[in-house]
């Protein structure tokens, strides 16, 4: 029988972004000591961890580093090179592991997985080369959204075409870095939603109630728990992302993010295997946030319930706020319900994601036009 790792005891975090702040924070109330590695030794996550190893993605020697003192680790990011994992593995359970990861970082093994488990995906081809390329779009169309296999997120690393010309397909191809990639069928939407399951090493499994999503340019803006799909769809939806964490055998949390069509199919897009963005509101939403489910996940705690007290929305605060002036917060946490959280990031930058805000409402509904209201005061 497998022993729990109780408060007192050490976790480390390969990644010390918002999302390993935020996991920290988690972490410490629960009353472990935190260590992450990160290349940057100013993170977010530094000033709320007892220590901070600098070191990429691929620094197996700083993984191994940071391993060595902790009694299990986890993850914020996919970027982790396999050789990091499998050396800080030598040194504690690493939560999700190296074979989990191994699906989930490679976009083209991770929609073979789905598709080969009967799992609902869009229609898509597997594209190593400029004429496999022009083969999809013969295929699936113009309508096409290009993704390559390894890397990227809030729209990093993609392409979108809308033409079968030959000039634009070569310019996608060569703007992704002639790499593989995968060719995805665009798809008329209804709505994107997102499904965060927790599962612990000795298998107790907790899914939570589905957020809606709302993105422009790839890039969220706001999330609303919960997403009032319905009881159908939304029992569809829970179902498969129980099937992906039994399947995957999942230790911590994967979100896994859906299309819902025109139509009313639920297709499953891509696989998250950490805290998500759609899932912040879930701090103010849910009995058990998404990141002290995190830590009771990797721990082998068990699981928090994550039913809804209250509904709650989040809107991203992207680095453009600051181009002429500091954000009016004073006039956003005006609204009623509404809350700020800001990550310490000191350099603002177009597009990137320096906090959100939070606000609660007696709807879903209500919930997002507060924190729409605040953020448009910003």
């Amino acid at each position: 029988m497998r022993k729990p790792i109780l408060p007192g005891a050490t976790i480390g975090i390969l990644g010390g972004g918002q999302l390993g702040r935020m996991m920290a924070m988690a972490a410490r109330s629960l009353g472990y000591r935190v260590q992450v590695m990160d290349p940057d030794p100013s993170c977010p996550a530094r000033f709320v961890v007892d220590s901070c190893f600098e070191g990429s993605w691929s620094d197996a020697k700083a993984a191994s580093n940071l391993a060595r003192g902790c009694d299990v680790v986890t993850l914020e990011i996919e970027q982790i090179s396999p050789e990091s994992l499998l050396a800080a593995q030598s040194y504690a359970p690493v939560r999700p592991g190296p074979a989990l990861m191994g699906i989930v970082q490679d976009r083209l093994k991770q929609k073979a997985w789905l598709a080969g488990h009967a799992l609902p995906v869009g229609r898509y081809a597997a594209v190593r080369s400029l004429p496999e390329l022009k083969m999809a779009v013969e295929t699936l169309g113009p309508n096409i959204f290009l993704k390559s296999a390894h890397g990227g997120y809030d729209g990093r690393s993609q392409e979108r075409l809308t033409g079968s010309s030959n000039k634009e397909v070569e310019a996608a191809w060569t703007s992704l870095g002639e790499q593989p990639c995968v060719a995805e069928q665009g798809l008329a939407l209804r709505m994107e939603i997102s499904v965060m399951v927790a599962r612990s090493p000795s298998g107790e499994i907790r899914v939570f109630p589905s957020a809606r999503n709302h993105h422009e340019n790839q890039i969220l803006v706001w999330s609303v728990l919960p997403s009032s799909i319905s009881d159908e769809l939304e029992l569809r939806a829970q179902d498969l992302a129980r099937s992906i964490a039994e399947g995957l055998a999942l230790e911590g949390l994967v979100a896994v993010e859906m299309f819902v069509t025109e139509t009313g199919d639920l297709l499953i897009n891509e696989l998250a295997p950490r805290p998500h963005n759609s899932y912040h509101a879930s701090e103010r939403a849910c009995s058990t946030s998404q990141f002290e489910q995190a830590i009771r996940a990797v721990c082998d705690l068990p699981l928090g319930e994550v039913d809804i007290v209250r509904p709650a929305a989040i809107a991203n605060l992207l680095g453009d706020l600051w181009q002429e002036h500091e954000p009016r917060w004073d006039r956003a946490l005006a609204i009623p319900g509404v809350h700020l959280h800001l990550y310490e990031k000191h350099q603002p930058r177009k597009g990137r994601k320096m906090g959100h805000l939070s606000s609660t409402g007696s709807t879903p509904e209500q919930a997002v036009e507060r924190v729409l209201e605040a953020l448009a005061q910003l």
